[in-house]
C-alpha cells in the first residue's frame, strides 16, 4: 500500500514538472517574472533596498554607482571602464550571490556609444529585460538586468545641470521657525564687544565697549545693564574659582 502511494506521488510530481517545462518552453519570460516578483516580495518583507547600478558620464569622467557590494552605495571608478561582476573578490562588483559564477558578467562603457552588459559564458546566464545575453547588449535607462538569480535595475545619467539659487522669499518659507528667529535677531542686533579685565590689589578695572547695539545712533556707546551684570557675574565667578 505504501509503495503504491509513493509511486503515485512520484507520478504526480513528474506530471507537474512536465507541465511546468512545457509552459516555460512556450513562455521564456515566465521564470524572469517569477524571480522579479520574488525579489520584490523579499525586499518588502525584509526591508532590503532595491538593487541597482547607475552608469554616470560626467564631462570626461565615467563611473558607476551601485549598492550591489554588501548593499552599500558606492562610487566605483575603473581606468578601463570595465566593471566585472561575480563572486570572486577580484571583481570590481563583488557579491556573494550563490548562483553567480566567479566572474559572471561585466558592465562596459564604450566611448561615444554607451554602457553595455557583457556575459562571460556564465553557468546560469545573463538577461536584459528577460532576453538572454549572448553578445554585448547596449543598456538603456530603466533596463532590468538578471544575472543568474540576482536581479537589479540599470540607470543611466549622461547630463549634469547646475540649478539657479533659490529666492530669498522661498528660503524664508523653508527655514525652520527657530532659524528664522535667530536670523531676524542677528539682522537687528549687531554687538561688538571688547572686555578687558585687570585685577590689582585693591582695584578691579572693567572696560566695556559696546558698539552699534540695535539701531542706536552711531558713535554713542550704549551699555545694557543686563549685559553688564552678566559680565560682572562671570568675572567674579572666575576670580573666586581661581
Amino acid at each position: 500500500m505504501m509503495t503504491k502511494l509513493h509511486n503515485q506521488e512520484l507520478e504526480r510530481r513528474l506530471s507537474l514538472y512536465q507541465v511546468f517545462l512545457s509552459l516555460y518552453e512556450r513562455h521564456g519570460n515566465l521564470l524572469d517574472e517569477i524571480l522579479q516578483l520574488e525579489n520584490l516580495s523579499q525586499s518588502s518583507v525584509n526591508g532590503v533596498k532595491p538593487l541597482y547600478v547607475q552608469g554616470v558620464v560626467d564631462d570626461s569622467s565615467v563611473y558607476v554607482i551601485t549598492n550591489l557590494c554588501e548593499h552599500q552605495t558606492q562610487t566605483l571608478q575603473q581606468a578601463q571602464h570595465l566593471w566585472t561582476i561575480g563572486r570572486d573578490r577580484s571583481n570590481g562588483i563583488c557579491t556573494q550571490e550563490p548562483h553567480l559564477s566567479r566572474c559572471h558578467a561585466a558592465i562596459q562603457y564604450v566611448e561615444n556609444q554607451g554602457f553595455y552588459l557583457v556575459d562571460f559564458n556564465s553557468t546560469n546566464g545573463s538577461f536584459v529585460n528577460g532576453e538572454p545575453v549572448y553578445q554585448p547588449v547596449k543598456l538603456k535607462d530603466g533596463d532590468r538586468i538578471r544575472l543568474a538569480s540576482l536581479t537589479f535595475d540599470f540607470f543611466l545619467n549622461q547630463k549634469r545641470r547646475v540649478l539657479p539659487e533659490l529666492s530669498t522669499n522661498l528660503l524664508t518659507q523653508i527655514l525652520p521657525p527657530v532659524a528664522n528667529q535667530q536670523t531676524t535677531a542677528l539682522n537687528h542686533i549687531s554687538v561688538s564687544q571688547e572686555c578687558k579685565c585687570e585685577k590689582t590689589e585693591d582695584t578691579v578695572q572693567i572696560e566695556l565697549d559696546y558698539i552699534s547695539v540695535g539701531r542706536g545712533e552711531s558713535g554713542k556707546h550704549n551699555v545694557i545693564q543686563q549685559k553688564k551684570s552678566e559680565i560682572l557675574e562671570r568675572f567674579f565667578s572666575s576670580t573666586n574659582n581661581g
